[in-house]
């Protein structure tokens, strides 16, 4: 422990001996240097000699043609360990990876060259001004108490390091719904508090960004309109723009959502959306600075009775048309799937579709529809098919791909998620919850990793245990994704949880709602015709091949059917199973997976500290306990629904 906070990854070793480190032809600036021998003693100084006999750590200029902004190459030579970059924030990506290296024992890996696979990698805090986070399971915010900022550096210091050392380059601070207090961080007095918080992250090579209010010119500025195309606001705006650039010159940019969810944007004054994110991009221009707009845009006041309406449709439909039109530092940020962060559903059509923008892909790390942090899910499974998806769009057609190599300008792409740690003492609230982030890092510095790799990786630098004990967490984070599903989304029908908290089975609770999402069962079958020929012709958003795939109902993939058809209950999926049994089985094999982690879990106490079992053991019961009402619940509806048994005996209410 260090500052009364669980340091992750970083807080395996302790302090034991020096390690010298040198600088050659001033290849660091002041700021990193600063930073580098501050960490050289936390990182170093628990590697026994046994590990790193070596006396000293190099830093040299190295090929920035070959090796890009932020790469890095590590070799091993008889004075030590060498790393080459021809940036700054690349020396501290080297620093950190050699450290890894030591602790999980990979030093035959080298010489390591390493180039990140997205150049923009970014998290997305959802922290209010009064401390609560929206979707926060682990505290409150780190930033934020009580309407202040908390103004514990320290600990922001902390959490820049443990961004720093999984390649994090960027952050956004509040909400990206922008309440009434949050709205006045434009303003001096607010923007100087930002500026401490950016300078401890930019000393980790990460730049700050501001979620806004898109009717802040009324709001702080008295106009009378937040019109983009209005003189006057386009005017206020660059004022605001050249007032934050004046505090923090090194500030990234502005998050906007707008025209979703009842926040204000273009739509008001019947204006685009690349209108209204031109405009701020014009305020921006002038210092390099980005727009961050998200695609999360959608009628949520919609009437269930019509069937004609879907949700999933929003995306592609508004912003599609609109491809070629924004400027170049404008970056549309899409998430991952057309609905919303659910632990099951296809990926956003628009990936591969959108040839001539700016695109950032959307992860939620924050467990907000996957468990909150109460129930295990890791989640880096799921991103792993998300990147490796196939958009059936010519030759580069992944989607880890398509996201940066349609960029205009190259470092304008990449990826960011809705980040999960909080004042709890181990950060996530769940210790197992910090696989998440550590993964999410790791993944989208490198797109080739396996889920796997990453989770035995994680283990090894967090826990010190045998090799038999290690494997039993990476087997309890391997299928936790596949095991949350099974108990709580059959086919891809999402949404059957309770309305608002997100957490919690509630079948019907989203049924006759203005949300959009829902899964239409009645007494013949289940799921949402999406189909083009009798449905809501979402399936044609996708490319040919997909669409083909989709369309289909003997092609499209069991794991999505339900997202595309309204199948009978008695429908044979390719596994060779009918749909209603494939209900029944996948719930009871959930439940029964999360027996099996509480009796591991169990068996791992004399390992562990206290604490940290503890922790887990806690979740683990109330796991259970959801995992029972979800398994009961769902079983029990659609045998109400069918009146079809399990054909394998099992206890079903009725």
């Amino acid at each position: 422990m260090h500052g009364n906070r669980d340091l992750c990854w970083l807080s395996k070793k302790v302090h034991e001996e020096g390690i010298v480190t040198y600088f050659i032809n001033n290849s660091v600036n002041l700021v990193t240097e600063r930073t580098i021998q501050r960490e050289m003693p936390l990182l170093f100084h628990g590697i026994t000699s046994t590990d790193m006999p070596e006396a000293s750590v190099v830093f040299s200029k190295g090929d920035e043609s070959v090796l890009g902004d932020e790469g890095f190459r590590i070799e091993k030579t008889k004075v030590g360990y060498v790393i080459l970059s021809g940036s700054n924030r690349g020396f501290l990506y080297g620093m950190f990876a050699l450290h890894r290296m030591l602790l999980s024992g990979k030093k035959e890996n080298l010489p390591l060259e390493s180039i990140p696979n997205q150049s923009f990698r970014m998290i997305n805090h959802w922290d209010n001004f009064d401390g609560s986070i929206e979707r926060g399971y682990a505290g409150d915010s780190i930033f934020y108490e009580n309407n202040h900022f908390r103004g514990n550096y320290g600990q922001i210091r902390e959490y820049a390091r443990l961004l720093a050392s999984i390649g994090i380059n960027g952050i956004s601070i509040n909400n990206v719904n922008v309440h009434k207090k949050e709205t006045f961080f434009i303003q001096e007095q607010a923007l100087e508090e930002i500026k401490k918080i950016s300078d401890l992250f930019l000393e980790y090579g990460i730049r700050t960004f501001l979620s806004i209010n898109y009717a802040a010119p009324i709001l702080v500025g008295n106009l009378d309109s937040a019109d983009p195309l209005s003189k006057e606001v386009a005017d206020w705006w660059k004022e605001i723009v050249a007032r934050i650039y004046g505090i923090i010159p090194e500030f990234g940019g502005l998050l906007v959502k707008a025209d979703s969810e009842g926040e204000p944007g273009p739509f008001t004054y019947n204006r685009s959306h690349s209108e209204g994110a031109n405009m701020l991009a014009e305020a921006l221009q002038p210092f390099d600075g980005l727009v961050i707009w998200r695609c999360f845009v959608y009628n949520c006041k919609q009437d269930w009775r019509d069937r004609n309406l879907d949700r999933a449709r929003a995306a592609y439909d508004i912003f599609m048309e609109q491809d070629g039109s924004f400027l170049d530092n404008v970056i549309l940020q899409i998430k991952n799937g057309p609905i919303d962060f659910q632990v099951r559903e296809p990926n956003s059509p628009l990936f591969g579709a959108l040839k001539k923008t700016n695109q950032i892909l959307e992860f939620q790390i924050t467990q907000e529809y996957t468990g909150h942090q109460r129930d295990i899910c890791y989640l880096i499974p799921m991103w792993k098919e998300t990147l490796d998806f196939d958009t059936g769009y010519g030759a580069v057609s992944q989607i880890k791909q398509v996201i940066k190599d349609h960029s205009p300008v190259r470092n304008h792409s990449g990826i960011a998620a809705v980040g999960n740690v909080g004042m709890d003492s181990n950060w996530t609230g769940n210790k197992l919850a910090q696989a998440n982030l550590y993964g999410y890092g790791r993944l989208i510095w490198d797109n080739q990793l396996m889920s796997e790799e990453i989770a035995r990786e994680w283990v090894c630098l967090s826990f010190d245990l045998p090799e038999s004990e290690a494997a039993k967490i990476e087997s309890i984070l391997v299928t936790s994704r596949e095991t949350y599903e099974n108990y709580t989304c059959p086919l891809s029908v999402g949404f059957m949880c309770k309305p608002n908290i997100h957490y919690g089975v509630d079948i019907d609770g989203y049924e006759y709602d203005r949300w959009g999402t829902y899964h239409y069962a009645d007494r013949e079958g289940v799921g949402r015709d999406r189909t083009k020929k009798t449905g809501t012709g979402f399936t044609r958003q996708y490319s040919d091949a997909r669409y083909e795939e989709y369309e289909n109902i003997t092609t499209c993939p069991d794991e999505y059917l339900l997202f595309f058809h309204h199948v009978s209950y008695t429908h044979v999926l390719q596994s060779g199973k009918t749909v209603i049994q494939h209900i029944y089985d996948t719930h009871f094999q959930g439940l029964s997976k999360v027996l099996e982690y509480q009796k591991m879990w169990e068996s791992l106490k004399d390992y562990l500290d206290q604490e940290t079992y503890v922790n887990v053991r806690d979740r683990l019961k109330e796991q259970k306990m959801n995992a029972t009402d979800w398994c009961d619940q769902i079983n029990t509806y659609f045998y109400r629904k069918s009146g079809i048994p399990d054909e394998r005996g099992r206890i079903i209410y009725d």
